[in-house]
């Protein structure tokens, strides 16, 4: 493949552009994006790959769905913008406010409009805060999150966030946050006697009584998380949402990725049977299409911001409610619920997993094959009886992830682990496709075949 038109492209945005995760070496190998069909991404030079990320995971329709570009240029004309401030509306945001409620948990029934993941989990954080005031608890502030859990990198969302790669170039953190280890069905260490999604979220509870309950305002989980694809065990869960009951915290179930539709139900927690007290969304609301998130509050949550006595809550963004975005957003809504893609995600998920585990299930150096409905994740090791992982320095997931490119199809990972999050629109063949060259890369890169 020729790269001629794409690095000269690649030089002439090196000198005026910025970029997530900004590194010139990664950016200066990559690809710039001319066109988006389906399931595919076409690059400057004409290559066309298959987009096994779906994006960000975010991109769950695919590209080029036309209700979702005919409701955004319908809007525009209509009216391009609205501010949200109190006082003011307009009635995209309040027909998606009322179409959200009628499909999300039964006890969240209020939603604020952000523009993205980030200021979602900025919203969450300050929403809970607000509400212990309102409740007369002042000094319950702190945040508690999982180690390997993605929020966001805004200030406040960076330090919930429990990746220490993303830390040491802005500190110091904000004071008010603390992390617990990982759930991870893998590595989490199993102690003889003790059910492991019962030991796992009980460091939940031993993080509450260390900080002082009186401190602790809020628990923000993703139900899957994203970096990682960490499925919780059995009862993790359920015990989660007891230990905040018990202790006056509350739970936020952080779906920006999990969220319509793409583990096999519309809003993940519902595997578990159990409900949060606020619920935080962007990505695939909108399918990527146009910058929109939010957060859902339960009635009991919500109920502060109405008393007569409750202060103004002083937390605003101008692109709240945008009409635009929610006229997409609707657009959205009426593709999965037609198309009937949250069953879709279940099947194409149930055949992304069994087919992993077919090709690599028996690999020496694949150590575990997680994940739920399409969200999946490949953890590469050094060594499978000891769960050794590779030297960082041989950079054998970024290799694999490179083969892969080289053979058509775009994903992302970290560390040794393989992201896959196809779109729900996706086909079987597509689906089988990914399969075959993420064990195709795996053994080109470890096995030199």
């Amino acid at each position: 493949m020729g790269h001629s038109l794409n690095a000269a492209l690649l030089q002439r945005d090196h000198r005026h552009l910025v970029h997530s995760l900004h590194s010139e070496k990664t950016h200066l190998d990559g690809r710039v994006w001319v066109r988006g069909e389906g399931c595919e991404l076409l690059d400057a030079d004409g290559n066309r790959y298959i987009d096994a990320m779906s994006g960000l995971w975010n991109v769950t329709l695919g590209y080029g769905q036309p209700a979702l570009v005919q409701a955004a240029a319908s809007q525009m004309g209509e009216l391009a913008y609205a501010s949200g401030y109190s006082g003011s509306s307009n009635l995209r945001a309040m027909e998606l406010a009322e179409r959200l409620a009628s499909l999300c948990y039964p006890s969240i029934n209020r939603f604020f409009f952000t523009s993205g993941g980030g200021e979602s989990t900025d919203s969450t954080i300050k929403t809970a805060r607000y509400y212990w005031k309102a409740m007369g608890k002042p000094g319950k502030y702190k945040t508690i999150s999982l180690m390997g859990g993605y929020h966001g990198t805004t200030l406040a969302s960076m330090c919930a966030t429990g990746m220490p790669a993303y830390w040491p170039s802005f500190e110091p953190r904000m004071p008010g946050f603390v992390h617990i280890p990982n759930h991870d069905r893998y590595r989490y260490p199993a102690v003889e006697g003790q059910d492991p999604g019962l030991a796992a979220a009980n460091e939940l509870e031993r993080a509450i009584l260390a900080e002082g309950p009186d401190s602790v305002a809020l628990f923000l989980i993703e139900p899957v998380c994203g970096a990682g694809a960490y499925v919780p065990p059995p009862g993790y869960l359920q015990r989660i949402r007891e230990i905040c009951d018990r202790y006056e915290v509350l739970l936020a179930a952080d779906e920006v990725i999990t969220g319509f539709g793409r583990t096999g139900r519309l809003f993940a927690l519902d595997h578990w049977g159990i409900e949060p007290d606020l619920v935080q969304f962007a990505k695939g609301i909108t399918s990527g299409y146009v910058p929109l998130g939010g957060v859902g509050l339960s009635d009991r949550v919500a109920e502060v911001f109405d008393r007569a006595d409750s202060v103004p809550w002083m937390h605003c963004y101008t692109y709240s409610g945008h009409p635009v975005a929610c006229a997409v957003a609707l657009a959205t809504l009426d593709v999965i619920e037609s198309q009937r893609l949250v069953e879709a995600a279940t099947r194409l998920g149930d055949r992304l997993h069994q087919g992993l585990r077919n090709a690599l299930g028996d690999h020496p150096h694949v150590g575990d094959i997680r994940g739920l409905g399409l969200m999946a994740g490949v953890e590469l090791v050094a060594d499978r009886s000891s769960k050794a992982s590779f030297d960082p320095a041989r950079k054998i997931g970024p290799a694999v992830i490179s083969e892969a490119r080289q053979r058509g199809v775009v994903t992302r990972g970290r560390g040794d682990t393989i992201y896959l999050g196809p779109a729900l629109v996706a086909s079987e063949a597509l689906v089988d496709r990914v399969v075959d060259v993420i064990a195709d890369s795996v053994r080109c890169v470890i096995d030199g075949t």
